[in-house]
């Protein structure tokens, strides 16, 4: 793909976790490709209408199907997608909002989201019994011996993905940031700012390993990358760290 081409397929491509920072770009450039793209929201989200409108004249189309086993996996037998991505995630101040509020924290833990709604959503996939690519966005450090809640449900994750029985493609960004994100992350962008400065440095006197591993990376270049990958033998069965991300991407 280069520039505005676009090219038309038959292929059609579930999206969940579709209204994230990177689930806007996959189901923006999908529908720019020419692919049939279902943009999943959840059923009890807040801004439903809107982000059905949004994605409607995107050129996607919503769907709303409930956090439930039977229903999730009839959903996708019927899409019949040949790829679909999981890219559920939840953060530590959605679970401090939600106890704010008189909810129990567990509904939006690491475990509940990260984990548990990913691996439903490979399950449903699974008992389609179309084998579709299932392409999950994890995080690099991700690993059996991984540190801290979030990781560790990030690798069992994986762990879901890979034990699946299904084909899949596994991504291991470092952090995703970048001016259009929506959310207010003033910490986790000075952090990246120092970290950015400091590997720049090293790369000035030679030290390009720990710049091409560690740095950041925006939503529309990771999308990019994600999309080549599931769309394309080359990620089939393979989990691509950071350092490999701009060998896919033009960006």
């Amino acid at each position: 793909m280069k520039g505005g081409e676009t090219t038309s397929t038959q292929e059609t491509v579930f999206v969940a976790g579709a209204t994230g920072y990177v689930g806007q770009q996959v189901v923006r450039q999908l529908v720019a490709r020419g692919v049939r793209t279902i943009a999943h929201v959840r059923s009890d989200s807040l801004r439903l209408q809107d982000w059905w409108q949004r994605f409607t004249e995107l050129g996607a189309e919503p769907d709303a199907t409930p956090w439930k086993l039977p229903m999730m996996a009839e959903t996708l037998r019927q899409a019949a997608p040949s790829v679909v991505f999981g890219l559920l995630g939840t953060t530590r101040a959605r679970m401090q909002a939600l106890q704010r509020t008189g909810g129990e924290a567990d509904a939006a833990s690491y475990e509940t989201v990260d984990y548990g709604l990913t691996a439903m959503l490979v399950e449903a996939s699974f008992l389609t019994g179309g084998a579709p690519r299932f392409t999950y966005l994890s995080a690099m450090g991700a690993g059996p011996g991984s540190k801290g809640a979030y990781m560790h449900w990030r690798y069992k994750a994986e762990q879901a993905v890979i034990t699946s029985g299904l084909p899949y493609t596994i991504v291991r960004p470092a952090i995703v940031t970048g001016p259009d994100r929506d959310e207010n992350r003033t910490g986790e962008r000075l952090a990246n700012s120092v970290l950015e400065a400091t590997l720049n440095l090293g790369k000035t006197v030679g030290l390009v390993g720990p710049w091409r591993k560690y740095r950041s990376i925006d939503a529309a270049s990771l999308a990019e990358a994600m999309i080549r990958l599931a769309l394309s033998p080359d990620g089939l069965n393979r989990i691509v760290e950071r350092a490999d991300l701009d060998q896919i991407t033009r960006r």
